[in-house]
C-alpha cells in the first residue's frame, strides 16, 4: 500500500480523498492556493502546502509549483481528482520523471481518450457504436458544411479537445453554421488550446448514459453499471445523476457495459475511467467520449455497488489485483446526486461569492454529502461554483426521489445564493419525478414547458 499521498485538487474532491487515505493508513498532503488557506480540504490533510495565489493558473495549474510541492512533501504517489490536471498527460509524464506515480490511467490512454477524434477511432475499432459524422478533425466551416449537409441536419460542433460542455454548439440548418463554427471554435480554443472540432449527428432527444470501468495492472475489467446524466444545464454541465438507468433493459445494459469494457481496453487502459452513451427512445446507444479521471458523479455507482471507487484506485495504484469480478458486481436500490452550487438561478444562474454564514446540511437514513463547506468559509470568485454534493439511496427509484425531496427541502445556506431553490422545484416537477426525460429536459423546464 501507498504510504504518502498527494492531492492535486482542491474542495470536495480533495476532501473526499482525504478521508479515503486516512481510512486506508495513507498520509496525504494537500495542496492550496493563498485565498484557499482556510479551507475543509487544508484542515483534514496531515500536511499543507501553499502552492501559489489565488488564481488558477497561479496555483492548482501551476505545473512547476505543483511538482516543487510534490517533491517537497516526499509524497510517492498523487490522485488529481477531476479537472485541474487529472486529464492532462504532461502531468502524468512530468510525474513519472520524478519517480512519483499518477493515480489514474497510463499516459497512452489519457492522449487517446483527451482527443475525441481518437477516442471515436478507438470506440470504431473496438466495435461500439459511434454517432454518424466526420472522421475526425473539421478544419473549415467550409468543409463542416459538407459533412453536414451529407448526414443531415441538425448536427453538432464538438470541440476535439472538449470537456464540461465547451466548444459545443447544436446547428439546426446551413445558415446557422458559419456563426455557430466561430462561437465554438473561439470557445474552445480559449478553454483548451485547440480550436479543432467534429461535426456529428444530433441525436433528438437523447439520454446521456455513462458506464463506470476500472481496471488494473494485471489486465483485469469490469463495468460496474451505469449512471444516467440527462439532467444538464444550458452549457451541458450535469446538475442531477442517477445509478441505475430506472428504465434501461438488462440487455442493453450487459450490452453497453460489455462496449465500454472494449473501448478502455482497446487504449491498456488502468484505474478508474468513465464511458460515455447517447441512448435515443429505442435504447440504441451511441459512444460519446470517454473520461480518463474519476467523475463528480462517482458516489452513485458506489452507493448501488458497495464499492468504494477511490479506495480502489489507490489500491490497484499501488499494484494490488482489483478485488472484485464481473460476475460478482450486483446493483443494489437507487441513487441519486444533485450538484449544490453557489449560482443564483434567479440571475441567469451568475456565481454567487462571500461568506456563507450559515450552514445546515441534510441528515438522515440514505443520505450521504460531500463538500468542503462550513459556517464561516468565504466562496472565493477564483474556482469552480461547487459546493457540495447531496446524494441519496433508497430501495428504489421511487424511494429515493422522495429522500431528495426531504434533504433538499432541510438543506439550508445563508450569506450566499445556491441553487437549492432551482433544485427544489426541478426535483418536484411530475414529469422528473415520473422519470420521463431527456437531455433537453432543463430548458423546458427553465421555460415553462416541463409538466
Amino acid at each position: 500500500m501507498l504510504k504518502k499521498v498527494l492531492i492535486a485538487n482542491r474542495g470536495e474532491i480533495a476532501c473526499r480523498v482525504i478521508r479515503a487515505c486516512r481510512e486506508l493508513g495513507v498520509k496525504s498532503v494537500a495542496i492550496y492556493s493563498e485565498a484557499d488557506r482556510e479551507s475543509l480540504h487544508v484542515k483534514l490533510a496531515d500536511e499543507a502546502i501553499c502552492v501559489g495565489a489565488g488564481t488558477n493558473t497561479d496555483s492548482y495549474l501551476n505545473l512547476a509549483n505543483v511538482l516543487m510541492a510534490t517533491q517537497i512533501s516526499g509524497a510517492e504517489a498523487v490522485h488529481p481528482g477531476y479537472g485541474y490536471f487529472s486529464e492532462r498527460a504532461n502531468f502524468a509524464v512530468a510525474l513519472e520523471a520524478l519517480g512519483v506515480k499518477f493515480i489514474g490511467p497510463p499516459t497512452g490512454a489519457i492522449e487517446s481518450m483527451g482527443d475525441k477524434a481518437s477516442a471515436k477511432k478507438a470506440a470504431i475499432a473496438a466495435k461500439c457504436p459511434v454517432v454518424p459524422g466526420s472522421d475526425g478533425p473539421v478544419p473549415t466551416d467550409v468543409e463542416a458544411l459538407k459533412v453536414s449537409e451529407k448526414i443531415g441536419y441538425p448536427v453538432l460542433l464538438k470541440a476535439v479537445a472538449g470537456g464540461g460542455g465547451r466548444g459545443i454548439r447544436r446547428v439546426n440548418s446551413p445558415e446557422e453554421l458559419g456563426d455557430a463554427w466561430r462561437i465554438a471554435t473561439a470557445e474552445a480554443q480559449a478553454s483548451f488550446g485547440s480550436g479543432e472540432m467534429l461535426v456529428e449527428k444530433f441525436v433528438e432527444n437523447p439520454r446521456h448514459v455513462e458506464i463506470q470501468v476500472f481496471g488494473d495492472q494485471h489486465g483485469n475489467m469490469v463495468y460496474l453499471g451505469e449512471r444516467e446524466c440527462s439532467i444538464q444545464n444550458l452549457r451541458h454541465q450535469k446538475i442531477v445523476e442517477e445509478a441505475p438507468y430506472a428504465q434501461l433493459p438488462e440487455r442493453v445494459r450487459k450490452k453497453m457495459g460489455e462496449a465500454a469494457v472494449r473501448v478502455a481496453k482497446s487504449v491498456g487502459y488502468q484505474n478508474a475511467g468513465t464511458v460515455e452513451f447517447l441512448v435515443d427512445d429505442k435504447f440504441n446507444f451511441y459512444f460519446l467520449e470517454m473520461n480518463t479521471r474519476l467523475q463528480v458523479e462517482h458516489p452513485v455507482t458506489e452507493e448501488v455497488t458497495g464499492c468504494d471507487l477511490v479506495y480502489m484506485m489507490l489500491r490497484t495504484t499501488s499494484g494490488e489485483k482489483l478485488p472484485l469480478k464481473q460476475a460478482n458486481i450486483e446493483l443494489k436500490g437507487h441513487s441519486i446526486e444533485v450538484r449544490i452550487t453557489a449560482q443564483d438561478p434567479d440571475n441567469d444562474f451568475s456565481p454567487s461569492t462571500g461568506t456563507i454564514t450559515g450552514w445546515r446540511a441534510p441528515m438522515g437514513r440514505g443520505v450521504r454529502m460531500e463538500s468542503h463547506c462550513y459556517a464561516g468559509f468565504t466562496v472565493s470568485p477564483f474556482y469552480d461554483p461547487l459546493l457540495a454534493k447531496l446524494i441519496v439511496w433508497g430501495e428504489d427509484r421511487a424511494d429515493a426521489v422522495r429522500k431528495l425531496q426531504a434533504a433538499l427541502h432541510e438543506f439550508e445556506v445563508e450569506g450566499i445564493s445556491t441553487n437549492i431553490p432551482f433544485l427544489r422545484r426541478l426535483c418536484a416537477t411530475p414529469s422528473w419525478v415520473k422519470g420521463e426525460f431527456d437531455t433537453g429536459f432543463v430548458p423546458k423546464f427553465l421555460d415553462g414547458e416541463a409538466t
